[in-house]
């Protein structure tokens, strides 16, 4: 639009026809916005900056070719750059290409050398601009797509952290209480003369040990968690939440050799263990041994187990958090306390 009113800055004749021509094809782009395009053909787009370019050389036709108007023709490649595909700047360089080369031949034929270089130019101006503004915006999208993917993974490491906290905090305090609650009802069953008060005692203690196992999978979600860091993370997480901390050894590819749904296994056999190995005694070492036939578990533990043999509350607890999976459990007697042994045979 200014180009079009600086027209009236000219001092030498006009041709009417060409400046009729340029204002029409500027009004068609103007209008061509409010055209329903969702509903239209995506190839038409580039008939914009292609009738924009109609209108630019119309305006210099009509102004001349020393008149300064020409800049003009840029517009439409750097607009369609910024906004359109690949294929219609190519269509715009090329329209301006000739643009160029109609006006060096009209009203004033001018020589060879000088088209030739008007076209090598303003090709290879064409060429920078629409090359370089397309890299630009794929660098962009690039950028914006990493940067959601960043942003979902902080959220995803965000949940993640949160999750463990909870986790950490369910396991140190909620499930150890219903875990110890479960105990305690199980030990005065024992004690129970009347059957059937025994009987409801036993049941009630079953009914913590469902609550326990729903929490454990709903909420703190163990079993998911140990398939993604692995069966020695996990070890060592669950030995990290005692105190003192026992020594963990790993021997042979306990990662690489133990399933998923054994080493979920494992590891939920052990943290029932630590769970009732704590309160009468201290976990001293615990060695992790896997090889292609076998994964085994053996912890010691120091301290006093009087009578402990297979009619102790202690023991069955042990033998019952194993039930129903290919665990097998050895305890046996050791110098200073009890070393505990859970095999797992490998497929």
């Amino acid at each position: 639009m200014l180009a079009e009113a600086s027209l009236a800055l000219m001092s030498g004749p006009l041709s009417p026809w060409t400046v009729a021509v340029s204002i029409v094809l500027l009004l068609l782009v103007a209008a061509s916005f409010a055209l329903p395009w969702e509903r239209l053909p995506g190839w038409l787009t580039v008939l914009v900056p292609l009738a924009y370019v109609g209108s630019a050389l119309a305006l210099t036709l009509a102004a001349g070719t020393t008149s300064g108007v020409g800049i003009v023709i840029l517009v439409p490649l750097i607009w369609t750059a910024l906004f359109h595909r690949r294929w219609e700047s190519a269509c715009v360089l090329v329209a301006i290409v000739t643009v160029e080369v109609v006006i060096s031949l009209t009203p004033v034929f001018e020589p060879d050398a000088v088209i030739a270089r008007r076209v090598i130019l303003w090709a290879a101006l064409g060429t920078v601009i629409t090359v370089a503004t397309h890299e630009l915006r794929d660098r962009g999208s690039r950028a914006h797509r990493e940067a959601v993917a960043l942003q979902a993974r902080l959220t995803e490491l965000t949940v993640v952290r949160d999750r463990d906290r909870i986790a950490a905090d369910l396991q140190e305090t909620v499930i150890q209480e219903i875990f110890a609650a479960g105990l305690n009802l199980q030990s005065t069953a024992m004690l129970a003369a009347d059957p059937e008060v025994r009987k409801r005692v036993l049941a009630s203690a079953d009914h913590l040990d469902d609550i326990l196992r729903l929490t454990r999978e709903a909420v703190v979600g163990l079993e998911r968690r140990k398939q993604d860091r692995g069966l020695q993370a996990e070890i060592v997480a669950l030995c990290a939440r005692v105190f003192p901390v026992p020594e963990v050894v790993f021997s042979g590819p306990v990662d690489g050799a133990v399933p998923p749904a054994r080493a979920a296994q494992l590891v939920q056999a052990l943290r029932d263990a630590l769970a009732v190995i704590s309160p009468r005694a201290r976990p001293v070492r615990l060695v992790i041994t896997a090889s292609e036939a076998a994964c085994t578990a053996g912890l010691d533990a120091a301290g006093s187990f009087p009578d402990f043999g297979e009619t102790d509350a202690w023991h069955a607890l042990l033998t019952d958090s194993i039930s129903g999976s290919a665990i097998s459990l050895v305890i046996q007697p050791v110098t200073d306390g009890m070393r505990f042994t859970w095999s797992i045979p490998l497929p």
